[in-house]
């Protein structure tokens, strides 16, 4: 990876909607040749997918984050709460943690009603949760997935 490749992977994190002409004045490519870097990075697998990122005070709905211990702790135990995190529309995220507590998962719901019910299902009907906390978001300070580059 070089100093150009950085650059238009930045660029790519904050806007993948920019052409390939704008893409390539920005970083001082041409645009056949940032073509055949987006190719690369889509075949290496380094580019995984392109997202909308919709604007949620125009949509409504909240977003909540919930704290998780395990009651028992295998590695099928994790494997099996890690499936339903990722078969469940509402969990935007879900990252496994050290410390204190096993997952940290974040809610995306339609309001604080369906947090509950979505909430009861995932983790209060869940005999191997041993303990979770919910809080509400009141402002979303900072969002994104950009990865620092090396």
């Amino acid at each position: 990876m070089d100093e150009v490749d950085r650059r238009l992977l930045a660029q790519l994190q904050q806007d993948s909607g920019r052409t390939l002409h704008e893409l390539g004045e920005l970083v001082g490519l041409s645009p056949s040749a940032v073509q055949r870097r987006i190719t690369h990075y889509r075949t290496s697998g380094l580019l995984t997918r392109e997202v909308a990122v919709l604007d949620t005070g125009k949509l409504g709905g909240m977003l909540a984050i919930v704290l998780v211990v395990l009651e028992r702790e295998s590695h099928a135990h994790h494997r099996a709460f890690a499936q339903r995190m990722r078969a469940t529309p509402e969990v935007q995220q879900c990252y496994e943690l050290a410390g204190r507590w096993d997952y940290l998962v974040v809610l995306s719901v339609t309001d604080m009603a369906r947090c509950r019910e979505v909430g009861d299902e995932l983790f209060q009907q869940d005999d191997n949760v041993k303990r979770y906390e919910t809080m509400p978001v009141f402002d979303a300070v900072k969002t994104g997935l950009a990865v620092t580059l090396p």
